[in-house]
């Protein structure tokens, strides 16, 4: 069984191509700067030397056909033909509440996704533009959506509820969803194999840390909370969201600048967070490049970031009772040691004791590796983020009729 899977995002996708029959990544890599031209696609393909292609791509449906024909290049591709794929996966980032668990993709299914598109306007666009895409060059194999907030459907209903009018939730579904569910299941079934318990056994909290960042209690393998909530932009502050302040702010500010509410919406999605306080829109690694050199508005961007971290892990230790581990899953390894010695800053009243050296050292982009000292009490791991592998799972599982 050969799996696609495709991570539709703001102006790329990222793939990752496995032989489930064996359970080895084919191929992985990159599209980007799709729809705003120079876009180009990366490849590895283990055994290889990358390859790299620029090539237009005005459309998400114009890069999926670049993907598959970089895929079966005869020289570069992994594949001899398309036909050889079995499925795709697509990563949904909002399934509100209709959707619990991995589903099969049709019409009816698409526009589910389409009415919460204001829930997350940063990513549901991008998401059914590469299903749609993808659909149409490969109309004749299973595609499979999973959904981001499935994994948050265990959170009980104390948790997930607003205090809000009643009525908002029964007519309008307002409620805490949570998001990043694959980057948090994988963190926490991580967790407990390298505590070497059952993930039954365990209560964990998980930090997803990207551009976007959220946080996850995790008691017996199951989120019982989460920082994101009914949108992606709830929560601790990230790259370019402010994460959770006061209600009363946007209201009040759009009063004073007569702002819309779709202004105030674009504000806080893409203006705030890190960009906001240093005003300069950088990726993760430039960001904390800068903070390390010394830049005075990265520097406090980074020690708001680390507060609030630490705000929501002594939250959820409280909200667990007994905490076994901590466990970062991230991307971008470079300059993470010094968010993670700023969050777990003084932390010892739970349990917490970083090990400096270990820490510093540690590359969360290529192994797993405990940075608590010896003696802590809590362990405190950071792991490679691997949702395209939670994806297979489900597709397979979906496909096998086990879903």
């Amino acid at each position: 069984m050969i799996i696609l899977i495709l991570n539709c995002r703001g102006f790329s996708i990222h793939f990752q191509l496995f032989d489930w029959s064996t359970r080895t990544v084919l191929a992985r890599g990159d599209v980007d700067r799709i729809e705003l031209g120079d876009s180009f696609i990366s490849m590895e393909v283990p055994g290889r030397d990358p390859y790299h292609l620029e090539s237009d791509c005005s459309s998400f449906g114009a890069a999926v056909a670049l993907i598959l024909a970089t895929l079966t290049h005869p020289l570069e591709g992994p594949l001899s033909r398309v036909e050889q794929i079995t499925a795709v996966g697509h990563r949904v980032v909002h399934g509100g509440e209709r959707f619990t668990s991995s589903v099969p993709i049709d019409g009816k299914v698409i526009e589910a996704v389409r009415s919460v598109e204001e829930l997350a306007p940063l990513h549901i666009p991008p998401n059914l533009a590469g299903i749609e895409g993808a659909m149409a060059t490969l109309p004749g194999i299973p595609h499979v959506a999973v959904f981001d907030t499935a994994f948050h459907q265990a959170m009980p209903l104390h948790a997930y509820l607003y205090p809000l009018p009643w009525e908002w939730y029964e007519q309008h579904g307002v409620r805490r969803y949570g998001f990043h569910g694959a980057s948090h299941c994988h963190a926490a079934r991580r967790g407990a194999a390298l505590l070497g318990r059952e993930p039954a056994l365990c209560n964990l909290v998980t930090i997803h840390i990207g551009n976007g960042i959220s946080l996850c209690a995790v008691e017996g393998g199951c989120s019982i909370d989460t920082s994101m909530g009914l949108t992606p932009l709830e929560g601790t502050m990230m790259g370019t969201r402010c994460g959770s302040i006061d209600p009363g702010i946007p209201p009040f500010m759009m009063q004073e600048e007569q702002l819309s509410p779709r202004d105030l919406d674009r504000i806080l999605n893409q203006r705030s967070g890190a960009a906001g306080i240093t005003g300069l829109k950088l990726d993760r690694s430039a960001f904390l490049a800068r903070a390390i050199a010394g830049d005075e508005r990265c520097l406090l961007a980074l020690e708001m970031e680390a507060y609030r971290l630490r705000k929501h892990i002594g939250g959820y230790a409280a909200a667990l009772g007994r905490l076994d581990a901590v466990v970062f899953s991230a991307a971008s390894g470079e300059g993470e040691w010094l968010v993670r010695e700023k969050a777990l800053a003084d932390m010892a009243c739970f349990g917490i004791r970083l090990d400096r050296e270990r820490n510093r050292t540690a590359r969360s982009v290529d192994r797993e590796e405990r940075v608590s000292a010896d003696d802590s009490p809590v362990a405190v791991y950071v792991i490679p983020t691997d949702e395209e592998m939670v994806y297979a799972e489900e597709v397979a599982a979906l496909l096998n009729g086990q879903g």
